[in-house]
């Protein structure tokens, strides 16, 4: 197989398109035929160095979709053939033509999704659930404001949370951002580029705040944050891009909660919660990936790139050649 290969730490010039040893299913484990892989903020952190406990040469890439080509001993749940989805990296990662995984990490793919799509479910999907509703314990008509909605995390929590009856503010970046955020179901959609839109916030709640804040750039809107949310409301932090400074005094006269959140954390039991309640969702077409673009695998390094900048607007995918449905 082909697959993207990082032998040392750095720039996405470090990414390399090479052939490599097909890997092999073990008890208890599949392997898939990869038709499309999901690039994630992680995925560029690893390949910098940010994550060093990761043994090099490693290939990078948690979420994917594909066809089952081979069942290992004991993982009777899929039959070769299956289409499916997959998250988390067990032996091999998602940027290459194959991936084994672990048998509790691949759900089977609905008929309505493409591979693509398919391919932008996992950590998006999953770390907008536990955001949501394990860490902020989200209930039918709290107000969720989203900070950073136009990011494949955040239309999946705008999705979620509309599904699940909570009043939704979005932001965004640029105005085909906010146009995004609405389409996918946001009441309220607004310019985190103004700093209008916290005095907006505070208008449309009639002064009371957010009773969940979703942080997707806590170095930039945390303490702010503290400002809009309401009196025993729950910030919770799923990205940061560098250190803040708070004022306590606002957390202690608002009663507030700051949680940190980061899917890789969760436990097996949360595991289990998450795939059921993303699986249920996809199946009912109250979840609906957004996919910003689609790139080559070997463009790799493009796509890293591009995952970074600002004015996010749904998922990068890239797919091996010859992939198809």
């Amino acid at each position: 197989m082909h697959a993207i290969v990082i032998h040392t730490y750095g720039g996405p010039e470090v990414l390399s398109w090479e052939e490599r040893e097909d890997p092999r299913p073990g008890p208890g484990e599949l392997l898939l035929s990869v038709r499309a892989a999901g690039v994630n903020p992680v995925d560029v952190s690893i390949r910098s160095g940010g994550h060093s406990t990761a043994a090099l040469p490693l290939i990078p890439g948690f979420d994917g979709a594909g066809v089952v080509e081979e069942v290992g001993e004991g993982a009777c749940r899929f039959r070769a053939g299956d289409r499916a989805y997959f998250s988390l990296r067990a032996k091999t990662g998602s940027y290459a033509e194959k991936v084994v995984c672990r048998c509790e990490e691949v759900e089977p793919l609905p008929e309505a999704l493409d591979f693509v799509r398919g391919a932008a479910v996992g950590i998006p999907a999953g770390t907008a659930y536990r955001a949501l509703f394990l860490r902020a314990r989200a209930e039918a008509g709290d107000v969720v404001l989203i900070h950073g909605g136009s990011g494949s995390v955040g239309l999946a929590a705008v999705q979620l949370a509309r599904a699940a009856g909570l009043v939704v503010i979005g932001t965004a970046g640029g105005e085909e951002g906010r146009r995004l955020i609405t389409r996918e179901g946001a009441h309220y959609s607004l310019d985190h580029r103004s700093p209008e839109h916290f005095r907006q916030i505070l208008e449309i709640t009639k002064g009371r705040g957010a009773d969940i804040v979703l942080e997707m750039l806590a170095n930039a809107n945390l303490g702010k944050d503290c400002d809009i949310t309401a009196p025993g409301g729950k910030v919770v932090v799923i990205g940061s891009r560098g250190l803040v400074e708070i004022d306590p005094r606002g957390l202690i006269t608002r009663d507030l909660s700051v949680l940190g959140m980061s899917l890789f954390c969760a436990s097996a039991g949360e595991r289990r919660i998450i795939a059921s309640g993303v699986a249920a969702r996809l199946e009912k077409g109250l979840l609906r990936p957004v996919i910003r673009a689609v790139l080559p695998m070997a463009a790799a390094a493009q796509a890293q790139r591009l995952v970074m900048e600002p004015g996010a607007s749904g998922k990068i995918v890239l797919v091996p050649p010859g992939s198809s449905d």
